[in-house]
């Protein structure tokens, strides 16, 4: 992929994100943060809504980031770059001399870039190895797991971050074919796959190795994890009325981010107490109503955006008591 390809992407929902998120970053000196930086389109959207902002882009793709930073050239020094995890957050913080900033933005799961570039493993559609890092400099892909893990772990893993309905029939199938021959490649896992569904469900809900590909990515990438690390270290780095926002695409994920920002938006204290002590009280204010989705206009141009759900709240400002 190009530049000129990276910069005609359109991001997912960007209107209602750069409306979430340019409130607090009118002021001179306000920061940024897109944690999953990705192609920049989101970036570009916010920098060139919120002009005196800057942006501190992190991303573990040292590709994405390649390309990103093409697309950003034009904002100058306005523009920090970081190859990291999301979950390091606060380190990035750290060296970039900003441990509290205005806005975050985290839109989790697969960049385009990474769907299609082939060799990359991410897509069951087109055979490539089996590989599915976001980061290709880390040892563990997906043919390793897929030809290293017990049945029980592949069962485990299929059913939790897949919802596999049919994990324990796929990971007996995969486990049997790679006493054979190992995996190597997406086109045989996918052939086994679909040997190991029944025909009726294989008819519908979608292509048969979507759960499965989405398992071994999130395995492979320790996603989870990963955003359980980043919604509280994001939540301490915002600034008084900063603001968080979080797009989604799996139920895993979006169920964490429920609960975070739920748990942040609630005061601890105990029944009964006259008055809520100031470190008990609430941190966050919701922004969204539950899950906001994208409209059918935005989906019919993007069917990749079909799946997304965007939460978001805001840092209260704290009160003297």
């Amino acid at each position: 992929m190009s530049g000129q390809q990276a910069a005609a992407h359109v991001p997912v929902m960007c209107a209602r994100i750069v409306e979430l998120l340019s409130p607090p970053l009118q002021a001179p000196g306000s920061v940024y943060v897109d944690c999953t930086l990705g192609l920049g389109g989101h970036a570009e959207a916010m920098l060139t809504a919120c002009p005196e902002a800057t942006l501190i882009g992190i991303d573990r793709d040292q590709h994405a980031l390649a390309l990103a930073g093409e697309r950003l050239a034009p904002f100058g020094d306005r523009v920090q770059l970081f190859q990291a995890r999301y979950d390091e957050l606060p380190d990035v913080l750290a060296q970039a001399g900003r441990p509290l900033v205005q806005a975050i933005l985290a839109d989790l799961g697969l960049s385009s870039m990474q769907i299609d570039r082939r060799d990359r493993g991410f897509a069951y559609s087109v055979d490539a190895p089996l590989d599915m890092r976001m980061d290709d400099t880390q040892p563990l892909t997906a043919a390793d797991l897929v030809n290293t893990a017990s049945t029980g772990e592949l069962t485990q893993m299929l059913r939790r971050f897949g919802e596999e309905r049919f994990a324990d029939r796929i990971a007996r199938r995969i486990v049997a074919e790679r006493a054979s021959e190992p995996f190597d490649t997406s086109a045989r896992l996918v052939r086994v796959i679909e040997s190991a569904i029944p025909a009726a469900a294989r008819a519908a809900g979608g292509h048969p190795a979507k759960r499965t590909f989405q398992a071994l990515r999130i395995a492979v990438n320790d996603e989870l994890v990963a955003l359980t690390g980043l919604l509280p270290a994001a939540m301490d780095a915002l600034a008084p009325g900063g603001r968080l926002a979080v797009l989604a695409y799996h139920s895993g994920e979006d169920r964490l981010v429920k609960n975070a920002l739920r748990e942040a938006a609630t005061d601890r204290a105990p029944r009964g107490l006259p008055a809520v002590p100031p470190e008990l009280r609430a941190r966050l204010v919701l922004l969204t109503r539950g899950a906001e989705r994208p409209g059918a206009d935005e989906v019919q141009i993007n069917p990749r955006a079909a799946s997304a759900r965007l939460r978001a709240g805001e840092r209260m400002i704290e009160v003297a008591a």
